[in-house]
């Protein structure tokens, strides 16, 4: 057997928030959740991080959304906070700070229930070189 030359790994974050829908122009009661978000990522096996390294970058980026009320707090203050609209919003926030350790972002999966989730898939190297040339083209980019 052939172990492929990335490792994938997969991390879960917990926020603690209140928020609220408004549908059409009727306001929902503010109501609490505890999302359970999930991120499925990839790292080329000749890059050695620490899982505290992403988790703490990541788990900080969260902190400005734990025991709000996310209507109150940027992008939500303009988006409404919907289960997909958060999960598509921080998907994009999640990729970027995985990228910026050499990583590539495959899913996200936010669930406010247990339940209840939403998924997010994003473009998976098709093979075991592939993200090697993902995360080059990312540090040139980002130089």
């Amino acid at each position: 057997m052939q172990l492929p030359k990335n490792r994938e790994y997969k991390l879960k974050f917990y926020l603690n928030a209140k928020h609220y829908i408004i549908i059409g122009s009727e306001q929902g009661e503010i109501h609490p959740h505890t999302w359970e978000i999930q991120l499925h990522f990839g790292l080329p096996k000749s890059l050695f991080i620490e899982f505290t390294t992403i988790e703490k970058k990541i788990d900080s980026y969260f902190q400005k959304y734990q025991n709000r009320i996310l209507n109150e707090v940027e992008p939500f203050d303009s988006i409404i906070p919907t289960l997909e609209n958060m999960t598509d919003y921080f998907t994009e926030k999640c990729a970027e700070i995985i990228e910026s350790v050499g990583g590539v972002l495959y899913s996200v999966e936010t669930a406010e229930t247990p339940t209840r989730s939403y998924c997010v898939t994003l473009d998976k190297p098709n093979n075991d070189y592939e993200i090697e040339t993902i995360v080059d083209g990312i540090v040139k980019q980002h130089g």
